[in-house]
């Protein structure tokens, strides 16, 4: 009994500190993105799903400022001016504009793709990896919520950099979600339209534009 309580101590102080350390890690990580008026990141983005045979390739790129983002990916543009989304597809010349609930938002959307982590998980230290010389440590995030549609999610950070170099989501029913950042650069000069929507530009080239 004696030893088995000594185990149990030493497990639930191994466990405490793990938690705690990726928790001064994943607020590093938080303060420096916060600290930058604009992030720029070009990514590769991969789908994996064993049981049904698919594993695609895609790759995109995004730029953040706040809540504010355009992200470019499958040859369709999002732009989110913080209130409205305008889904932009230009193969079928059409614009979706819909409003913006952050009640019903509980995926990892381009505008919380770096903060997400500071609500709703809890985290503990995973394996560390050396990527072309860089030290990537890992934290493994579980949702609080027992029914979210997340099964876990891991966090790939540049120990240097406080940056974010790849997540891993995997949902309950098996299906991968890899983003592996290939650049990621800050304080950029932008333009001050690039978070608009110029809708008599689109209605001019002919687009449909449908109102949600």
């Amino acid at each position: 009994m004696k030893k088995l309580s000594i185990i149990l101590i030493a497990l639930f102080i191994t466990t405490f500190t793990q938690a705690q350390d990726a928790k001064s890690l994943l607020k590093e990580v938080s303060e420096k993105v916060k600290s930058y008026d604009n992030i720029a990141i070009d990514f590769k983005y991969n789908l994996n799903n064993s049981k049904e045979n698919v594993n695609q390739d895609t790759r995109g790129d995004v730029t953040l400022q706040g809540d504010k983002y355009v992200l470019n990916m499958l040859g369709t543009t999002r732009i989110f001016d913080g209130k409205k989304i305008y889904t932009i597809v230009p193969e079928d010349e059409e614009v979706t504009i819909s409003s913006y609930n952050p009640k019903d938002d509980k995926e990892v959307t381009p505008s919380k793709m770096l903060t997400f982590y500071e609500n709703g998980y809890t985290y503990k230290m995973d394996i560390v990896q050396n990527v072309k010389g860089r030290k990537i440590q890992y934290v493994k995030l579980m949702p609080i919520d027992s029914n979210a549609e997340i099964k876990n999610i891991l966090l790939g950070i540049d120990v240097q950099t406080k940056h974010i170099y790849k997540l891993i989501q995997t949902d309950n029913q098996g299906t991968k979600y890899t983003l592996t950042v290939n650049s990621f650069k800050t304080n950029l000069p932008v333009s001050k339209t690039l978070f608009t929507f110029d809708e008599a530009k689109y209605k001019k080239d002919g687009y449909y534009i449908n109102n949600l």
